[in-house]
Parts: structure tokens; sequence; C-alpha cells
């Protein structure tokens, strides 16, 4: 039987494969890109190094197969990415122009890096990033979010936000089934949050 355990920082390289195998939609994204490790620098290594106490994972006896990540405080998680994150990923890739897309895509944005605005940290303050196998999808999702949102609820926060790309309908559907709500559209990503208090 899986079990939902705390994130380690040992269990990056699992959440990177999973990032990956996740990428593209909710379908595997291993085709899409020649570096397998540039999802997982932008949307799960970080939460791994620098907040592993907002995070935890599904696991069983065939290893990780799911984790939820993310930030108690948004804007402060952003300025430590800033100081503590970002540059050293600038001078592996400090070249987007060079690559080819989608990887150009997420290379630019290492360098020019999405700062959450203040309307949405304010009453939203924390984030998420979930992400679950296949075969651990339909069920284990909401029990995640459950322990997710009940630790940020225990430690002050009154509200969370994620965005979700638009053509991955199931997230989307399974999102507003769990009780977050639109506030926002950019292109095709829709911001959504729920209030903990």
């Amino acid at each position: 039987m899986p079990q939902i355990r705390p994130l380690r920082r040992e269990d990056r390289d699992a959440l990177y494969a999973i990032c990956l195998k996740t990428g593209d939609a909710g379908q595997d994204a291993t085709a899409l890109y020649r570096d397998p490790d540039l999802l997982g620098h932008l949307y799960a290594g970080p939460y791994a190094a620098l907040e592993p106490e907002s995070g935890f994972v599904l696991e069983d006896e065939e290893g990780v197969g799911g984790y939820i990540v993310g930030a108690r405080d948004t804007y402060a998680f952003e300025t430590r990415l800033e100081q503590e994150w970002w540059p050293d990923l600038r001078a592996r890739y400090a070249d987007p122009a060079a690559l080819p897309e989608p990887e150009r895509h997420l290379a630019q944005s290492i360098h020019k890096p999405w700062r959450t605005p203040r309307r949405i940290t304010e009453p939203y303050p924390s984030h998420l990033h979930i992400n679950l196998l296949p075969q651990f999808q339909g069920g284990w999702g909401r029990r995640m979010m459950d322990v997710w949102l009940n630790a940020m609820r225990e430690r002050g926060s009154p509200g969370a936000h994620l965005g979700v790309g638009m053509r991955n309908e199931r997230a989307v559907k399974f999102y507003l089934r769990y009780g977050f709500k639109e506030f926002q559209r950019w292109n095709d990503v829709l911001m959504l949050g729920i209030s903990l208090k």
C-alpha cells in the first residue's frame, strides 16, 4: 500500500523523473526534451533544495510515484530562488537562444523568472505543484492535497494558489472539483486559489 511521507532532499532524482514523465500536460514529456533535467530544475528541484519541509511524496515498495511540493510563503521563496537557485542555472544555460523549443522557453524562464504579483500572494501566499505517475492517479491526488493544505493551514497560511495549463483538462477538473476557484487566466494558464481559513 502506498504511503504519504515527508519529502527528503534525497528524493530529488525521483522528483525530477516524475516531473518529466508528467511534463506534457500530464503526459510523458521525455521525447520533448534533450535535457531530461530542465523541467525538474524549474518545477521540482528548488523545492527539494530550499523548502523540503513543505513537500510530501507518495511511495510504495517500488519507490516514489508522486509528489506535492510548494512554498508556504511564495514571495519569500521567490526571493531565495533569486539568491540561491537561479545563479548556477543561469551559468549552465547561459544562451537560451541556442536551444530548441520547448527547452528555449524553459531556459528563458531561468533568466527571467515569473514573479508572482502581490495581488495573488496576499490572499493566497502559498503555492504548490503536484504530480503523480499514472498508476497513482485516481484518489491519491486528493489525499496528498489534503495533507499538504492541512500542513499549510497549520503553519498559518490563509490560502494557496497554483497555475495549470488548460490543455491539462484532467488536472483542471481535479482542482475545480477539489474546491479551487479560478481567479485569473494568462494565455493558456489558469490561476486557481483556495482559501485555508
